[in-house]
């Protein structure tokens, strides 16, 4: 039987928290620095406390290291892994091969979809060095993650939802060139979400001030299964900058998806970790930001991914009258959808297609049945098509669900003797515990009422532990308890479960293989490269849509020049310096 897993990002110690207690199997976190998400660092004791945590239900903690490391930080690279080791992560995941080579690293290593791991080839490369798991890059087909996991004994982790990186990763240097901000170093300015001029080598403006390389989200919650049965075990969503309501509404939807994965397989897969969620909310990702989904290249062909024209979200009318309110706000008055009035809320998010073909949006300021008030945006004007894509009673209704994880215990009594009671407890997970009391106390009159008493008292929680009595057991009579003795008695047991341990991952860390990791570099290499084509967007591919030839194409933003190249064969196109 295989286990699988869902893993969530978090960018501190609360989100973390906030996941495993809505389902997550593990989470991935950054710790004080060399996370690839500058703004997303934790100190180490935050680390040790959300490892506690995550332990009482077999939840894995894992460490982000995936920026590149200069020369004079590897001494501090090393310390920070050898005190979050000792913290309790359970994995580092990391970009630089030399991080291998220390030896008293001991936990797993796993390669980040920084390695730019798309091919049999790379995947087997890590999987020599002694890498517990592979995390794959997001654009490849089923069949390509098929193959990568029928060709290696490692783990493969797979990413399901959320934002998409246009280029391949660990290969972007767009944000550096433009800004001087690395994204190997986590500073990443997202230049694929700007606007950009398309225009062609005589200067003609093709497109006109548009998000040219932003695509949508990447969601895969019905294809788990073809995931699975490809190999792979770590299903993972994005999201290291994302705040608590994104990230525990996500993870609830996927945590059930594999639940029911997992009972339509019962012989063939299982959770990794333990603990049964309740409490809560109904879970909805289409309810929470996002820039439409797609599936990627999974199914291994050609579509429309971008998310530069069409603005997303819930439809909830066009715009009757757009008037100014002073001190630059304006008053939106909306004409319902087919008669129906949406239910807003102050502080909604919205989305429009403004008139050069962008979209925009804007934070409503407050909300008055047909009436929006919010700061003055370009491009409202009456007959534009308004879409929620913040939910903000959605939201604070999903930070106000109290979860709560808990660990199934059955529990045998038996009586025996002069009163010696012991209670053997076995958990969901399999560890065990035999506590023995001996009860000076009188014998009950009543027997069936002692028994209902303690089963009673002891089938209650105490901590993460939810204790249900199987069997009562008694040579004779039983002992006369009172309620506060029975609850002591429980506590004890639950004090004397064993701590939960992670099972070794059958893989060691690779010492002392070590070998450079091939990058894009170069000064000649381009910026970035990517499976995804203006050309084909806009509907000018030569290859697919047997359109006419456009020669040479140009990004313009801010007075920069980028060209763009299209290797038709591979069905590729790059981003270039053009200076």
């Amino acid at each position: 039987m295989r286990s699988l897993e869902l893993l969530a990002p978090a960018k501190d110690k609360a989100v973390g928290i906030a996941a495993i207690d809505c389902g997550a199997d593990a989470v991935y976190i950054a710790g004080p620095a060399w996370g690839n998400r500058k703004a997303a660092g934790n100190s180490i004791d935050d680390i040790r406390e959300l490892c506690t945590y995550a332990h009482r239900f077999g939840v894995r903690i894992f460490l982000t290291v995936n920026t590149i490391i200069y020369d004079d930080e590897w001494d501090s690279v090393h310390s920070m892994m050898l005190e979050a080791q000792d913290a309790g992560v359970d994995a580092f995941i990391f970009r630089e091969e030399r991080l291998l080579s220390f030896p008293d690293i001991t936990v797993p290593m796993h390669a980040s979809t920084q390695c730019s791991i798309r091919s049999v080839e790379r995947a087997q490369h890590f999987d020599r060095m002694g890498c517990a798991r592979i995390i794959l890059e997001r654009g490849l087909s089923l069949q390509e993650v098929r193959a990568i996991c029928d060709a290696v004994s490692c783990e493969v982790e797979f990413f399901v939802h959320g934002a998409l990186c246009v280029c391949y990763s660990g290969e972007c240097r767009l944000s550096e060139y433009l800004d001087g901000r690395s994204a190997d170093r986590g500073e990443c300015i997202q230049a694929c979400r700007s606007l950009y001029d398309l225009v062609d080598s005589r200067g003609k403006v093709l497109v006109r001030n548009k998000a040219l390389l932003s695509m949508r989200d990447f969601k895969l919650l019905d294809r788990l299964e073809d995931l699975a049965a490809a190999g792979v075990c770590s299903f993972k969503i994005e999201g290291r900058l994302k705040n608590s309501s994104y990230v525990k509404n996500v993870v609830r939807e996927y945590s059930l998806a594999l639940d029911e994965l997992c009972r339509k397989h019962p012989d063939e897969y299982r959770r990794s970790s333990f603990g049964t969620v309740s409490g809560g909310f109904v879970p909805d990702s289409d309810r929470t930001f996002n820039r439409g989904y797609t599936s990627w290249w999974l199914d291994g062909k050609r579509d429309f991914w971008s998310a530069m024209d069409a603005a997303n979200g819930e439809f909830v009318g066009e715009l009757a009258s757009v008037r100014p309110a002073g001190g630059g706000s304006l008053v939106l008055r909306l004409k319902p959808s087919g008669g129906k009035v949406p239910e807003l809320a102050n502080g909604d998010g919205f989305a429009f297609q403004g008139p050069s073909g962008a979209v925009l949006g804007f934070r409503a300021d407050r909300c008055e049945g047909l009436q929006i008030w919010c700061k003055k945006v370009d491009g409202l004007r009456p007959g534009v098509r308004l879409y929620r894509n913040i939910s903000t009673a959605f939201e604070l209704a999903v930070d106000a669900a109290v979860m709560k994880r808990e660990v199934r215990v059955d529990v045998e009594v038996r009586v025996s003797g002069a009163f010696v009671i012991e209670l053997s407890a076995r958990t969901e997970d399999g560890r065990t515990a035999l506590s023995r009391f001996n009860a000076d106390v009188e014998r009950a009159e009543n027997r069936e009422r002692a028994e209902a008493m303690l089963r009673e008292q002891l089938s209650k929680r105490s901590g993460e532990y939810l204790f249900s009595v199987k069997s009562v057991e008694a040579s004779g009579a039983l002992p006369l308890l009172s309620a506060s003795t029975i609850n002591s008695m429980r506590r004890l047991l639950a004090e004397d479960i064993p701590a939960w341990h992670a099972a070794p991952m059958g893989a060691d860390n690779g010492a002392g293989n070590v070998s450079e990791v091939p990058g894009a570099t170069a000064e000649s290499s381009p910026l970035m490269r990517t499976r995804y084509c203006i050309r084909y967007e806009l509907g000018l591919c030569p290859r697919y849509q047997k359109a006419a030839p456009t020669g040479p194409l140009y990004l313009l933003n801010n007075g920069r020049r980028l060209a763009l190249g299209f290797d038709c064969a591979r069905c590729e196109m790059t981003v270039s310096a053009c200076d």
